[in-house]
């Protein structure tokens, strides 16, 4: 089992919050929302890469 700690598992923590806010202010449904969310919260490294490439997206415009 892959143990971050330190400053690597502060990243995975921004990354991974920053994923649930995006999954969260997505057009999805709301059961698309709780699966993405579980996945990201119960496979952080794994879940953020899933969710970064084929993940809803927010649906604020960046300019």
């Amino acid at each position: 089992m892959l143990e971050v700690s330190g400053i690597g598992g502060l990243i995975v923590l921004v990354l991974d919050l920053w994923a649930i806010v995006s999954i969260i202010g997505s057009r999805a449904s709301t059961g698309a929302k709780v699966g993405w969310t579980l996945l990201v919260v119960l496979l952080p490294i794994l879940g953020f890469i899933i969710w970064f490439f084929a993940g809803p997206r927010s649906s604020a415009r960046h300019a």
